[in-house]
This record gives C-alpha cells, sequence and structure tokens, in this order.
C-alpha cells in the first residue's frame, strides 16, 4: 500500500460529512473529479471500496467508516502538532491538552483554566480539557498520548511528576425525606444499609468506596449506577437511594435540586488532587505555564482557607 496522503485524507472526511463529492468539491475549491479520481486511487491503494454511490449521494461503506475515523484522529493530530510547534516560535503560543476526572471537572478546573486564558500574556495559548477516568488518564500520560493530567492523588503515580492542586471533602447527598436527612455529619459505614447512587465501577471514586465499605466487612448496595455528578443528584433527588459526591460539587446543585447534604467524618473523605506529567522540563513552553498557573491557583486557595 502507497502512503496515504493527508491531503486525500482531508477530501475523504469532507465527502463522508458532507454526503456529497460535489459539495465537498466547492468547500475544498476543487473540482469534484479531482476528488473522485483520489479517492478512486485510495479504494485501488487499500483494495476495498470506502463508498456507496447512488443518485442521492455518497455514504461510507464499512471500510470506509473505520478509515474516517482514523483519519479524523490523524488529523487531529497533525493539527495538534502544528500548534505544538509553534509554541516554539516568536511569542508563546500553542495548544494545550489537559485530560482531568470527572471530579476535578466538575469542581475548580475549568474556573481555573478560564482564569488562565483571560490573562493577556497567554491570549494565544489554546487549552482543551477532555474528561478521563483516573487510571486512563496515567496510563496515557505515561505513553505520551497526554501531556498534564488532573487528578486524585490516590492513583498510582510512578513514574510521572506532579505539583499539588486542589483539596475537597466529600459528603452524603440524600432527598430531605431521607432517614439519614437529620443528621448533621456522618460515617460512611451509617450508609451501608442504604441504597446508593454510583459512579462507573471503572472511576476512581467507586474503587474507593468499594474498599472502603469492605475494611468494614460490608458490601454497598446500588440501586443506579449514573455516568455524572448531575444525573447522580437528579436520582437521589428523586428520592431512589443515596450518593457520596464532593462537598463542591454539593453547593451548585443543591441550589437546583431538592437534595440535602452531610459531610462524612472518615479520614479518607478529604481528597487531594494533582496536576502531574512525565517530566516538567519536556513539556512545551505553553504547557509549563499552564502547569504553574494550577499550582499558583492551588496555593492561593489553600492560603486563603487557612484560618
Amino acid at each position: 500500500m502507497r502512503d496515504l496522503d493527508l491531503k486525500t485524507l482531508r477530501l475523504f472526511v469532507a465527502v463522508c460529512d458532507h454526503h456529497n463529492i460535489a459539495r465537498a468539491a466547492e468547500e475544498a475549491h476543487i473540482e469534484p473529479s479531482a476528488i473522485s479520481k483520489r479517492i478512486a486511487q485510495l479504494e485501488a491503494d487499500l483494495g476495498v471500496p470506502l463508498l456507496d454511490r447512488s443518485r442521492r449521494g455518497v455514504s461510507p461503506t464499512g471500510a470506509g467508516l473505520a478509515l474516517l475515523e482514523h483519519a479524523r484522529t490523524v488529523l487531529f493530530t497533525v493539527e495538534r502538532i502544528g500548534s505544538d510547534i509553534a509554541a516554539f516560535g516568536g511569542g508563546l503560543r500553542g495548544r494545550v491538552s489537559i485530560c482531568a476526572s470527572a471530579s476535578a471537572i466538575a469542581e475548580t478546573l475549568l474556573d481555573d483554566v478560564a482564569s488562565f486564558m483571560r490573562e493577556p500574556a497567554n491570549a494565544n495559548i489554546r487549552v482543551d480539557v477532555e474528561e478521563r477516568q483516573s487510571h486512563e488518564l496515567v496510563r496515557q500520560l505515561r505513553e505520551g498520548v497526554a501531556s498534564i493530567g488532573v487528578c486524585w492523588d490516590n492513583v498510582d503515580l510512578q513514574g510521572l511528576q506532579h505539583r499539588a492542586y486542589r483539596r475537597d471533602r466529600l459528603a452524603l447527598a440524600v432527598h430531605p425525606d431521607h432517614p439519614l436527612a437529620g443528621k448533621r455529619s456522618i460515617a460512611f459505614r451509617e450508609t451501608f444499609a442504604y441504597e446508593h447512587v454510583g459512579l462507573p465501577p471503572t472511576t476512581a471514586v467507586h474503587a474507593m468506596l468499594q474498599r472502603a465499605a469492605a475494611s468494614e466487612g460490608a458490601a454497598l448496595m446500588y440501586r443506579v449506577i449514573v455516568s455524572s455528578f448531575d444525573a447522580g443528584f437528579r436520582v437521589v433527588a428523586a428520592g431512589l437511594g443515596i450518593s457520596v459526591v464532593p462537598e463542591e460539587v454539593a453547593t451548585t446543585y443543591t441550589r437546583v435540586f431538592k437534595v440535602k447534604t452531610i459531610p462524612l467524618v472518615d479520614a479518607w473523605a478529604e481528597r487531594r488532587f494533582v496536576v502531574c506529567f512525565r517530566s516538567f522540563d519536556q513539556l512545551q513552553p505553553a504547557a509549563q505555564r499552564v502547569v504553574d498557573h494550577l499550582a499558583r491557583r492551588a496555593d492561593e486557595a489553600g492560603r486563603t482557607s487557612r484560618p
């Protein structure tokens, strides 16, 4: 197979997006016949048809869908390469990708990123935030797929450098009519008799709660597994279960939903987050600036919260 060229991949993606060769050609300012010729050559090189053609347009075949997925990834990576290398040119610019856990995103990370981007010195730096589960995030950092991660410090950070970030505390979210609603604070073991609403088993908080229950010789009963804190609060507000949630996230949702939060007194309920990376010295300058900003914001928040 001949090497795939980027222009052909871009044209193939455009054709799939428009389901029409003529519209893709108009967008690319070339003749439709030129696109048809390129795709025909691509099909010949790969040995499979990539498009189903009909009077109403075109659509990708099974092989075409597979190529489309890879083509989008390749083109995105090429764009990222250009942005990252540009950071070494005149003036600091670039594109920084942060992979973060759901808890970090739901709490303060987005506010901290927004404050970074509002600074005039960072006007030419773009920051993307992508949600990842903690174990996947750490794996991607080790493999060099991602450059910066923000997650709970209870994951295995071996082989990575990190800086302290924010802290939070876990609490129990309950419906106001729930039997536990009258408590001012609560130990986790007091929740074992009730049905829980939890995040997926692959998340760090799910694993932590399972370990905490097992250490007490108990197992949690899950009524519902949800994909986000927003969904969890909705289920709790419906009276279908209780849920362990970050206090900072709860302050937002308790204004919207009919839910009460009770602080957990267990020592493990206080969590520490970190900003992690393989090597600070090997980060592009724009990414180094982001790391410094996040660490500084966390330090400032820590100082203001001290008595």
